[in-house]
């Protein structure tokens, strides 16, 4: 879960991982495949949803740690060793990781109507919050479109305030640049 709020893969890509798409020196995960898990229960590895799908995304320093720690304990040692499994090392089902993983853990810390999909939009508001272009966002989630890339980025007060400030910079002299040094002048309500 953390790969995903972190890295915005798809559900379908994190399963699909094997530990030769990670590269812990350079800090990336490689996106190559995904598993599909078919109407009648049988999984298939296949190519990514989209030509755009086949990325290489950097992985936040923060993440790495736990990265490296899974890798140790739960992976096996060749490069096709898949990164994440069931408890017992089978490969993930989509239906069963949502009720039995995923479901509990949401209602554990309260999150009602939350999909794994959703980790998606976690990941890439903060990371439009960053100045990130929608080409370089688009680029990171495996977007084919700026439509596409669109529909994950969601406004936040964070950044309607550093818009503000930033536009203070094109006022004159005697303008407060920030909201803070505007509430010390005596300016802000």
């Amino acid at each position: 879960m953390i790969l995903a709020s972190w890295g915005g893969p798809r559900y379908g890509e994190l399963a699909g991982l094997q530990r030769g798409d990670l590269d812990m020196a350079d800090g990336t995960v490689r996106v190559e495949r995904q598993l599909t898990e078919l109407r009648d229960g049988t999984t298939v590895l296949g190519p990514p949803k989209t030509e755009a799908s086949h990325r290489t995304v950097a992985i936040p320093p923060h993440v790495l740690g736990d990265l490296v720690t899974h890798l140790a304990t739960f992976v096996g040692v060749a490069p096709t060793s898949p990164v994440f499994t069931t408890t017992e090392g089978a490969t993930l089902r989509r239906s069963n990781f949502n009720r039995r993983v995923w479901q509990p853990a949401c209602r554990e810390v309260g999150l009602v109507d939350f999909r794994f999909h959703d980790l998606r939009h976690t990941h890439n508001t903060p990371a439009a919050m960053t100045g990130a272009s929608t080409r370089e966002l688009m680029a990171r989630m495996g977007h084919s479109s700026p439509r596409a890339a669109l529909i994950y980025q969601h406004a936040t007060s964070y950044r309607d305030r550093t818009l503000a400030d930033a536009l203070a910079v094109l006022g004159d002299e005697d303008t407060p640049r920030t909201w803070d040094d505007a509430a010390s002048a005596g300016g802000a309500r």
